[in-house]
């Protein structure tokens, strides 16, 4: 058999080790919501949809919950205020805080720039307590990708009509996200392939439950 068909059996036997490895030591905690997080053109939805296939899990994508006049108001090019952002966070915590409830795992793509915005999400953990982010059923990947790279991918989008996001936002979200270190938020590089990503995901993802569970034997 030719080295090259040798490696790459060898490497997607691994990722699938990876990933029942993963569904075991899951298998006696509570749901959980994994957020793929960032701006807009940083790969969200794409990833997204990648991860939840390879765990098995239900993507929900942050911009189907979104009112109509949030959508109306971006697409004309004004920034949301927190007070446009509140109910769809809310929306957002209540439709996670059923899987949890459940016991299911779930994707959600979502940009959750403020610290403010992650909580109401981390909310959605009924046992939660401000600031046990460890323990907490609600986890953040932020995805990050240098401005010019982003500004390329959103007018490409825009010249496409596949989204109502125009690139003229991309700053004010830039200026918006804000990252505190003590929530231990995973940063992924977003101009790495989708695959790689997911990889990375999912290897950290293994490699933290695999060190909480065995802490709680």
């Amino acid at each position: 058999m030719p080295w090259l068909e040798i490696y790459k059996r060898a490497r997607s036997l691994y990722s699938s080790f990876l990933i029942l490895h993963l569904i075991y030591i899951s298998c006696d905690l509570a749901g959980e919501v994994i957020v793929i997080m960032g701006v807009s053109g940083a790969g969200k939805t794409t990833v997204g949809q990648m991860l939840g296939k390879e765990m098995k899990y239900k993507y929900l994508d942050a911009d189907d919950f979104h009112s109509e006049t949030n959508k109306e108001k971006m697409g004309k090019g004004i920034p949301l205020t927190d007070e446009d952002r509140m109910p769809w966070l809310e929306s957002l915590r209540d439709a996670t805080k059923e899987h949890i409830v459940n016991g299911n795992g779930v994707i959600l793509g979502c940009s959750a720039l403020k610290k403010q915005y992650r909580e109401t999400l981390r909310s959605s953990d009924p046992d939660y307590k401000l600031g046990s982010y460890e323990t907490n059923a609600v986890s953040f990947v932020l995805l990050e990708a240098p401005a010019e790279v982003l500004s390329v991918r959103l007018n490409k989008r825009a010249a496409e009509g596949t989204h109502y996001m125009p690139a003229s936002l991309l700053q004010s979200q830039l200026d918006l996200l804000k990252i505190d270190e003590s929530e231990e938020i995973l940063r992924v590089d977003a101009t790495l392939s989708p695959q790689s990503i997911v990889k990375t995901i999912i290897i950290s993802i293994f490699q933290f439950q695999d060190s909480f569970h065995s802490s709680q034997c």
